[in-house]
This record gives C-alpha cells, sequence and structure tokens, in this order.
C-alpha cells in the first residue's frame, strides 16, 4: 500500500486531512482535535480537583473543629496560586512544552490532594490543598487553553475557546457531586483519594498524546493553508519572560481593565459562589449534597453559556459582550440571597440556569481581546489577567468566610459582589481593541478580521 501525498495546490484543510492512498483520497481528522479532547480532559480533571474545597468545608469544620475563616484561607492560597501559576506555567510551556509541564502538574495535584488524608492541622491544608493543588491546577488554567487555541487553531479559534473554557464546568459537574457524596457518606478522606487518583489516570493522555506543534507533524494549523515553523524554545527563564511581559502590558490601559474586570469575575465566581455557596445554602437549612448538585448543575448551563459565548466572540465585539455578561451577572447577585430555602424552588432554579449560562462565559471575549491586543504574547498576557481573576477570587474567598462568622450570614457579600460586577460591565467597555505588541509574524486567517 503506497502513500501520496496531494499536490502542492491543494493543501489540507479544516478538521479532515485529505492523504491519497492508492489514488483513492481518505479523509483523516486533523490532530488539532486530538490535542483539543486531551487538553479537555486535563481541564476537566483541574477543574473538579480545584473546586473540591467548596465540598469540604463541612465535614473539615466538623472533624477538626477549625473556623470557617481558616479552612477558607487554605482556599484562598488555591485561588491565589491557580491564578499567579498560570503567566509563568504559560512561559515553561513555551520553553519546555506543553505535556512536559501538564503532566508535572498532574503529579502535583495528585500528591497534594492524596497526603491530606494525613494532616492534623490547619497548615497542612493550607500547604497540600493551597499550594500543592494551587500549583498544580493553576498550570493547567486558562492560559493553557490560550496556549493550545494559539498554537493549533485558526479557524473556530474563540469557539474551541469556549468548548476547552466549558471543561473547567464539566470537571465542576462531573466531581462536585461525587466528592459531596463520598464525603457524606465515607468521609471526605476518601473524596481525597479519589481525586487523587483521578489526577494520576490523566498523566499518560497528556504525556503521550498532547503534542508541541502543528508543524512537528507536517501539518498547518486547523483551519489554515500552510505548515508554519514550529517557533523556537525560548531561551533563558521562563520567569524573566514572564515578568518582562507583565512589564510590557502593565503600560496599557487595557491590560488594567481587563485585568481589573477578571478581578471582579474570580471575586464573584470561583471566590464567593464557588467556595461559599454550598456552605450558604446550609445556612438556610439545605443539605450540602442538595446545595452541591445546585453548583454542579451551573457548570452543566455553563458548558452550554460557554461555547456559545466562544460562537459569539467570532462574530460580535468582545467587548460588547464582556459589558453584557457583567452587568447580568451583577443583577442576579443582588436578588440571590433572597432566594435561599431549606429546599429548592422554582426561583433558585431559574437562578441556578441563569448563572450558570454566564459563570466563565467571560473567559472566551476576555482570550481574544488579549491575543488581538498583544499578539504572539496574548497567552502569556492572558495568564497575567487570569491571576488577577484569581487574586480577586482568593480576597473574596477569604473576606466572605471572615463576614459569615462575624456577621452570622453571608447577605453583604452577595451585595457586594453584585455591585462590583455591574462597576465590571463598564471597565470592559473602555478596553480599546487597538494592537499594543507586534502583530504575529504568520497568521493566515485572523479570527477577528471581519469585524
Amino acid at each position: 500500500m503506497a502513500f501520496r501525498p496531494l499536490a502542492a495546490d491543494r493543501p489540507p484543510t479544516d478538521a479532515l486531512l485529505v492523504t491519497q492512498i492508492e489514488g483513492r483520497k481518505v479523509r483523516t481528522l486533523h490532530w488539532a482535535w486530538v490535542v483539543a479532547a486531551v487538553s479537555f480532559i486535563a481541564l476537566i480533571g483541574a477543574a473538579g480537583f480545584r473546586s473540591a474545597p467548596g465540598a469540604l468545608i463541612e465535614p473539615l469544620q466538623q472533624e477538626f473543629g477549625w473556623s470557617r475563616a481558616t479552612i477558607s484561607f487554605a482556599v484562598s492560597v488555591n485561588l491565589l496560586l491557580y491564578g499567579l501559576t498560570a503567566p509563568f506555567a504559560a512561559a515553561l510551556m513555551a520553553r519546555f512544552g506543553v505535556r512536559r509541564v501538564v503532566s508535572l502538574a498532574l503529579l502535583l495535584v495528585s500528591a497534594g490532594s492524596g497526603l491530606t488524608v494525613f494532616m492534623t492541622a490547619g497548615w497542612q491544608l493550607v500547604l497540600l490543598w493551597g499550594v500543592l493543588v494551587g500549583l498544580g491546577t493553576g498550570s493547567m488554567a486558562l492560559a493553557f487553553v490560550a496556549t493550545i487555541t494559539g498554537r493549533w487553531f485558526v479557524k473556530h479559534r474563540g469557539l474551541v475557546t469556549g468548548v476547552l473554557t466549558a471543561g473547567g464546568a464539566t470537571g465542576q459537574l462531573v466531581f462536585l457531586p461525587v466528592i459531596a457524596g463520598l464525603a457524606e457518606s465515607s468521609g471526605w478522606r476518601y473524596s481525597s483519594l479519589v481525586i487523587a487518583g483521578a489526577a494520576l489516570l490523566v498523566v499518560p493522555l497528556a504525556y503521550f498524546l498532547l503534542k508541541e506543534h502543528p508543524a512537528d507533524l507536517g501539518l498547518p494549523l486547523y483551519g489554515g493553508t500552510e505548515i508554519v515553523p514550529a517557533p523556537p524554545r525560548q531561551a533563558g527563564s521562563a520567569a524573566r519572560t514572564a515578568i518582562g511581559t507583565l512589564r510590557t502590558a502593565a503600560r496599557t490601559r487595557s491590560f488594567w481593565y481587563l485585568a481589573g474586570g477578571f478581578a471582579i469575575c474570580g471575586m464573584t465566581t470561583n471566590g464567593l459562589v464557588g467556595t461559599h455557596f454550598i456552605p450558604a445554602a446550609h445556612d438556610h437549612g439545605m443539605p450540602t449534597t442538595t446545595a452541591a448538585g445546585l453548583l454542579a448543575l451551573v457548570g452543566l448551563f455553563d458548558i452550554i453559556g460557554t461555547i456559545f459565548s466562544g460562537w459569539l466572540t467570532d462574530k460580535v465585539d468582545s467587548r460588547v459582550l464582556l459589558a453584557a455578561y457583567y452587568l447580568l451577572r451583577g443583577v442576579s447577585l443582588l436578588l440571590l440571597t433572597q432566594l435561599f430555602a431549606s429546599s429548592v424552588h422554582p426561583s433558585m432554579l431559574v437562578f441556578i440556569i441563569f448563572y450558570g449560562l454566564d459563570w466563565v462565559a467571560t473567559v472566551p471575549p476576555t482570550v481574544a481581546l488579549c491575543r488581538e491586543i498583544f499578539g504572539e504574547s496574548g497567552p502569556v498576557v492572558f495568564g497575567w489577567v487570569f491571576a488577577s481573576h484569581q487574586i480577586g477570587a482568593a480576597i473574596a474567598a477569604t473576606a466572605a468566610g471572615l463576614a459569615r462568622d462575624h456577621f452570622g450570614d453571608y447577605a453583604l457579600t452577595f451585595y457586594v459582589a453584585g455591585g462590583l460586577s455591574i462597576g465590571a460591565a463598564v471597565l470592559s467597555l473602555r478596553v480599546r481593541r487597538s494592537p499594543a505588541f507586534p502583530a504575529p509574524a504568520v497568521d493566515p486567517a485572523p479570527e477577528n478580521a471581519h469585524r
């Protein structure tokens, strides 16, 4: 059997590559979709592992007698490192390769989660769940998404960004009910061991299937017509690259508008709702497993909302999308405190559906703006913008725990979060889309060129 490539004037395009086998054209899947699928699985795991503490606050408090503020601090460290690791991870991927960084990150998550079964003091929770799991999941955060879509896709870049971002919601959807159920039936230690085992299972997929660049396989980017040479591995310190990119980006107002809005995004999602929705609902008499199910339902609708947002990002001004998402989120948070009850009722379900559709719909337009404004440095710049997201989340996670300890409920935190979200809408409209960094040398079909 002989394999003959097509003529040079008929380059492979789109999802299917065309190869001639004994005179017959045979279509094969573009490897970009394999990379996207493995990335989706890794992101599912990262999100599920990171979101688990929200389901374990009550069990840890009951067993060890730690205050909610103490446990919330460990969550805050996790959230902070989840964000601060992202720009450095993006630079490390550029120097050492994606598969090595992602495989090591999964091993860190497994170690951090598995070793919690031996902890006896609060500082150990901070070290294991905060530091190790935070570093591991941060290396598979949304800067990873920006790296994958930038390396492998031209066509449908926004849509694929939305699908990969939805992996975070899927992880929450899959893991939270399982973790909450195991914690209630068998103890929180079993939940930690399940997370450790799941992380280990993903390592072989990441190491063997995450190819570095289409050119390594003799392929164009998905949707491209020419094979683009892989950029040389970055020399020098990844930390120097990440910090140098930050210094340059920080000279632009658009960076600060994006970072400020995304910090508020983190406060109002991972920091407040992701961490404290379950205990807030429990304060009103709702069983923990029921509240975890509602939060998982947020993840289900987030899949729909984020993919749809990715599709819209290919067609609509990203600044307008961000402003709309933040405004609608702010209104919903202002109403949330009136919806808590001991059982699920229609009004709460409406909130869950609406909030779920908006949960991380902000990511595809933010990634697109970083790429549009900062060019090839877009993934690292987005890493820093995402770091601001997690700084905001860490502040909100600790502040909400302190407010609960002081006031006895979470009402004030939800009102403040609603007002901040409306402010983020204003910041988004002030972003300027003009390039701040040199444009990429080769980009055969920029996704936003038709806007």
